[in-house]
């Protein structure tokens, strides 16, 4: 239990000798300290010593009262520490924080020192929403002072201390089983410790882009042909990406030899009921045919085949599966090229598997690629934003078309251009937004805002990034996680140079798309 006050004073501020003139400097506005606590650890030797770390936000200096009858007071400065012998007990540790006007935050945290293991540990570890590869731990248990938590990732790693009431987050790097440990310490050497087995999966979802670095684009081949990621062999502005699947038909295999990828839920068809592809293949008027399967029984199943159109070229292919039956939980998507013909040894690529209405819709990601969507910005603060050909193929973007905005002399501090999507993102999976962009200076805040349509003023949400690199491309991520699903963002407003009057500068985007 924490009981908090604020305790305003007036008095003259001297720091280490030094006395700071109230003829030349204004301390009107400063705000009172907030934030306070304290990290206590007790040495595991029964001693008894205690380290205190106080912590918080706009202090010039620390008094801490130990709780324990020791009438004096100890001063630390921020970042430091103290130290503090203890008995067996329970102590009201009075943290007292001084901003540099005088105003003072006090707290009180209860210090329990005892020699016996910690009894009733109950440890909770929970999932990031919006983010397969992090989790969570929080902690409560009789006797303890603080505890410490083994990720599992690492059998090397340093625990990371944390208190009851506090929630500490890890991010894993890869997927796998991990046995998590968290141990309650008390004022000795006794512990108690509770483990857990936790799984970290990055399931293969729709759309497949094969641009993760932590997803397992696995393949299972059959009949001859065998299927990898690999770098994208002709990056152009139909498809920029840098990673692609490709399939080897490779010779003598079997006419019907293909490969496929199990997604980790199955395709959702309520609304688009046809699915694109990128592919790549050195003739045309091939068959290439998709088909889908139940996991549990693959005699349920659906197949469609499309003749593609261009050789040594990357084109798209509308698979319709108008009128599948969504019940039936397709999950398993299985893809021949050349249907039909044994296998001579060609390589055939594919890329973007996606669900789609058929007609292009303005959707994320947007890449500004397509000949048939029209890219209509609105602008308000003097700025103006267009579609025009990528100006530094180079780097991490080597499209052919990219957004610009000319940040006009004397727009306003608030300008930007906006532009409203066909549906609303869809945050179930992911809540983070990556853009390109491309700044002739360092250090400017690129401002992204989400608004609802029909509220744009009620219902919105915005996130800024700053750049740090000048003339050259970067992504830069905005981190929406936690984000309502439910109000229906669909207008993006992107903000360059935020909080700064435009003096003529250009700035180019690209590639705004949803990612984990």
């Amino acid at each position: 239990m924490k009981n908090i006050k604020l305790v305003l004073s007036l008095f003259v501020l001297t720091i280490f000798g030094c006395t700071i003139d109230e003829s030349s400097t204004d301390l009107e506005g400063v705000n009172a300290p907030r934030n306070i606590s304290a990290l206590m650890t007790i040495k595991q030797d029964n001693s008894g010593k205690v380290t205190i770390i106080p912590k918080g936000e706009g202090v010039t200096q620390y008094e801490i009262y130990f709780g324990d009858g020791t009438t004096a007071p100890a001063f630390v400065s921020p970042g430091s520490s103290v130290d503090h012998v203890y008995t067996e007990g329970v102590f009201p540790v009075r943290i007292v924080a001084m901003a540099i006007d005088g105003q003072k935050t006090e707290v009180t945290q209860s210090l329990t020192v005892s020699f016996l293991a910690p009894t009733n540990l109950n440890v909770t570890i929970s999932p990031v929403v919006g983010n397969n590869m992090a989790i969570t731990a929080q902690a409560t248990a009789n006797l303890e002072t603080f505890f410490q938590v083994y990720w599992g990732e690492n059998p090397n790693q340093v625990p990371q201390d944390f208190m009851e009431g506090q929630t500490v987050t890890h991010t894993y790097a890869s997927v796998g089983t991990f046995t998590v440990k968290v141990v309650a310490l008390s004022g000795g050497a006794a512990t108690t410790e509770y483990q857990q087995n936790v799984t970290i999966s990055n399931p293969v979802l729709m759309p497949i882009n094969f641009e993760s670095a932590t997803l397992n684009y696995a393949f299972t081949n059959f009949g001859g042909a065998n299927t990898t990621v690999v770098n994208n062999p002709n990056v152009n502005g139909v498809n920029g990406s840098a990673k692609v699947a490709k399939l080897t038909k490779n010779t003598g295999s079997e006419v019907w030899a293909g490969s496929f990828i199990e997604l980790g839920s199955p395709i959702n068809f309520a609304t688009m009921q046809k699915i694109k592809i990128k592919a790549w293949s050195p003739q045309s008027g091939i068959t290439v045919k998709m088909k889908l399967e139940n996991l549990a029984n693959p005699n349920i199943n659906t197949e469609v085949d499309v003749t593609n159109t261009t050789a040594n070229a990357w084109e798209d292919l509308v698979f319709d599966f108008t009128g599948i039956n969504n019940a039936n939980n397709y999950q398993r998507v299985v893809l021949f090229f050349n249907f039909g013909n044994a296998g001579t040894g060609l390589n055939y690529y594919f890329d973007d598997v996606e669900l789609t209405t058929g007609a292009e819709s303005l959707v994320l990601p947007i890449t500004f690629q397509s000949t048939t969507l029209t890219y209509s910005f609105t602008n308000f603060g003097g700025v103006s934003t267009d579609v025009v050909t990528n100006p530094n193929v180079t780097g991490i973007n080597t499209t052919t078309k990219v957004g610009r905005t000319v940040k006009t002399t004397g727009a306003q501090t608030w300008g930007g251009s906006f532009i409203e999507l066909s549906s609303p993102i869809n945050f179930a999976t992911m809540q983070k937004i990556k853009m390109k962009v491309w700044s002739p200076q360092a250090g400017a805040v690129v401002k992204l805002k989400l608004e609802n349509l029909a509220n744009g003023t009620g219902i919105n949400t915005e996130l800024d990034a700053t750049t740090t690199v000048a003339n050259g491309w970067e992504e830069l991520t905005y981190n929406f996680t936690g984000i309502n699903n439910a109000n229906n963002y669909q207008r993006v407003v992107v903000f360059f140079d935020f909080g700064n009057a435009g003096n003529g500068a250009t700035y180019y985007f690209d590639d705004i798309k949803l990612s984990n």
